[in-house]
C-alpha cells in the first residue's frame, strides 16, 4: 500500500480547531489499525517557537527528541498516545534557512533562487519526509494560519502541486471553516465558508471534505447548499459542533463519518471498524466526576489559557482517573503580595506553581510556596516552580536570607539556583536549552518513588538553570530531600519535603507526556493528595 497524505487547511478565522480535527481524524484512522502520524507546518518566520513569548504563541511544547514545537503537537501526542519528533513541526523559518544555506553552498548552480520552485520544493520535501520512513501508512499535515494569509501562500501552493503530482487516491484535502449563526436573522450563514473555499480554489486547491465549525446543528439543506456552491461531493460536508470537551470530538467526527469519507477517497477498503473503547471509558470518567477540587495555578502568563495548555490537559487526565474535576483557579504571581496572599489562596485544595522565565512575578511565586508549605496544602512545582521552592526553603527555613537564582541576580552571594555549566558559554538563545528526554534516578522510600513505583524514569526538560549542588547537603540536612537525580550529571531533578503531607518540585516538565490513556503519575498523585486534604479540611 502506498503512503496516503491528508492535508488540513483552515479558513474564515483562526482558532477553529484544525489541530483537534487533525488529531481526531488520526485517532479514528489509527483505531482501524492504520499507522498514522500528524505534522504541523507553521507559516511564521521564527525557526521554532522556543524564543516566542507565550502571549504571542501560547505554550511551547517539547518533544522527546528535544524539539521546541507548536502546542498542537501536544494535542497530537495526547490523542494518539505516541511521540512526535523534530520532523513533525516545520516552520517557514526552517524552510528558508535550509534553502538559503543550500544557496550559500552553491547547490542551485548559480540559478536565481525563488519562492517557486525552490521554497515550495523544500516544503514538499518536508511534507513527504515522514512518509518515506516506512513507519506510517497515513501522514496528516496541518497547515497553520488561514487561507488568504500572505505567509501561508507557499504552503497552499505546495499542497496544490502535491495534489497534482500524487495519485488521486493517495491525497485528500480537508478544509475547516466557520458557519456563523446570526442571532438577529435567526439563521446560519454560509457565505464566509463559500468565500473561504473560493479563495482556496483560486489558489488551485480543491477540498475533498468540508468540516464546518458551528454552534448549531447544520441542517441537510445547508449542507447541500455548501456542497453545491463549494464543488464538494454530496456527503462531503460535515459539521463540527461545539463540544463540552475536546476529547469528545473524535466521537463526534465518527458520528459524522469523517473517517469513512476519507477512507473512501483514499481507496482504503476492508479495514476493521474503529476500536475506541478505551477512549470512551476515559470520556465517561471525565464527564461523570464524583468530586470537585479547587487548584491554584500560580504563574505569570495566566491571562492566556494556552500558555499552560499541557498542564491544564494533564489535570483533566489526572482528574478523570480520580473521578474528580479539578477546577483550575489562575493566580497571577506578579500581583501576589503579603497583604492579599491569604485572600487569594485560602480555600484552595492544592497549589501548583508553574514554569516560566525571567524575574517578573518570582516573589509572588515564592510567597505562594511558603503559604502552601506552612499550611500543609498539597504543593507541586514545575521547573521554575521547583527552583522557587528551593529558594523559598533556603530563605525561610535555612535562614539564607539572600538566597536567589543567577537568572535574577548574576552576581548573587548565595545562588542556590545556578546556570548549568554547559550553558555558560552559550550565546545563541534559540534551541540551546537543555531540551528533550533525560533519565532520572529516584531514591527508594521517597514520595517520588511512591508516585512512580520505579527507581528510573525519563521525563522531558526545557531549562537553563539548575539547583546548585553546592547547597545540596545544606538543603538535605535542613529537611528538603533531593529524591531524584540525573545519573550522568548528578543534576537535581526532584525535591520534596517528607514532613509535609504532599510537597514536590520537579526540574522537568511532566505535563508534556500526560495523555488520556496514560495520565502523568505526579498529576494523578497530586489530585489524590488534594482530595484527601479537602476531605480532612471538611472534617475539621
Amino acid at each position: 500500500m502506498s503512503v496516503k497524505y491528508i492535508f488540513v487547511t483552515g479558513g474564515v478565522t483562526s482558532s477553529l480547531g484544525k489541530g483537534i480535527i487533525s488529531a481526531s481524524l488520526a485517532k479514528l484512522l489509527r483505531a482501524r489499525n492504520l499507522r498514522v502520524t500528524i505534522q504541523k507546518f507553521d507559516p511564521y518566520l521564527n525557526v521554532d517557537p522556543g524564543t516566542l513569548n507565550p502571549y504571542e504563541h501560547g505554550e511551547c511544547f517539547v518533544t522527546e527528541d528535544g524539539a521546541e514545537t507548536d502546542l498542537d503537537l501536544g494535542h497530537y501526542e495526547r490523542f494518539l498516545d505516541t511521540y512526535t519528533s523534530k520532523a513533525n513541526n516545520v516552520t517557514t523559518g526552517k524552510i528558508y534557512r535550509t534553502v538559503i544555506d543550500k544557496e550559500r553552498q552553491g547547490a542551485y548552480l548559480g540559478k536565481t533562487v525563488q519562492i517557486i520552485p525552490h521554497i515550495t520544493d523544500e516544503i514538499k520535501r518536508r511534507m513527504l519526509l515522514l512518509g518515506k520512513s516506512g513507519n506510517y501508512d497515513v501522514i496528516i499535515t496541518e497547515i497553520g494560519g488561514t487561507v488568504g494569509d500572505i505567509e501561508s501562500l507557499p504552503f497552499v501552493e505546495a499542497v496544490r502541486q502535491l495534489q497534482w503530482e500524487l495519485p488521486d487516491e493517495d491525497c485528500a484535502v480537508v478544509h475547516l471553516t466557520l458557519v456563523p449563526y446570526l442571532k438577529a436573522a435567526g439563521e446560519l450563514k454560509t457565505k464566509p465558508t463559500q468565500h473561504s473555499v473560493k479563495m482556496l480554489q483560486q489558489n488551485g486547491v480543491q477540498p475533498d471534505v468540508l468540516v464546518c465549525r458551528t454552534e448549531h446543528q447544520l441542517p441537510a439543506d445547508v449542507r447541500k447548499k455548501l456542497a453545491l456552491f463549494c464543488n464538494i461531493k454530496p456527503g462531503g460536508v460535515i459539521q463540527s459542533i461545539d463540544a463540552d470537551t475536546i476529547y469528545r470530538v473524535p466521537i463526534l467526527m465518527r458520528e459524522e463519518k469523517l473517517d469513512e469519507i476519507i477512507l473512501k477517497k483514499l481507496n482504503l477498503n476492508d479495514l476493521p471498524e474503529p476500536d475506541i473503547t478505551k477512549w470512551e471509558e476515559f470520556l465517561n470518567r471525565l464527564t461523570s466526576p464524583t468530586d470537585t477540587l479547587q487548584i491554584a495555578l500560580v504563574g505569570k502568563y495566566v491571562e492566556l489559557q494556552d500558555a499552560y495548555k499541557s498542564i491544564l490537559e494533564a489535570f483533566i487526565h489526572a482528574g478523570a482517573v480520580n473521578r474528580c474535576k479539578a477546577k483550575i483557579i489562575p493566580i497571577h504571581s506578579e500581583f501576589v503580595t503579603d497583604e492579599n496572599l491569604e485572600e487569594k489562596l485560602k480555600g484552595m485544595d492544592g497549589i501548583l506553581v508553574a514554569p516560566g522565565f525571567g524575574e517578573r512575578g518570582l516573589e509572588g511565586k515564592i510567597k505562594a510556596i511558603r503559604y502552601a508549605r506552612e499550611n500543609g496544602i498539597p504543593f507541586f512545582g514545575i521547573c521554575l516552580g521547583m527552583q522557587m521552592a528551593v529558594i523559598e526553603y533556603a530563605r525561610n527555613v535555612l535562614g539564607i536570607a539572600d538566597a536567589t537564582s543567577r537568572e535574577v541576580e548574576p552576581n548573587a552571594a548565595h545562588p542556590v539556583i545556578d546556570l548549568m555549566a554547559d550553558q555558560k558559554t552559550t550565546t545563541i538563545k534559540g534551541g540551546t536549552m537543555r531540551l528533550g528526554a533525560y533519565k532520572c534516578e529516584i531514591e527508594k522510600g521517597t514520595l517520588a518513588y511512591s508516585i512512580y513505583g520505579d527507581t528510573q524514569v525519563s521525563e522531558r526538560h526545557r531549562h537553563r538553570y539548575e539547583l546548585n549542588n553546592e547547597y545540596a547537603e545544606q538543603l538535605t540536612q535542613g529537611g528538603m530531600k533531593i529524591s531524584g537525580r540525573n545519573p550522568e550529571t548528578a543534576l537535581a531533578e526532584i525535591v520534596e519535603i517528607s514532613s509535609h503531607p504532599f510537597f514536590i518540585g520537579v526540574q522537568f516538565h511532566p505535563e508534556y507526556k500526560s495523555t488520556p490513556e496514560n495520565p502523568q503519575p505526579i498529576f494523578v498523585a497530586f489530585i489524590k493528595a488534594a482530595m484527601e486534604y479537602r476531605k480532612l479540611r471538611k472534617q475539621d
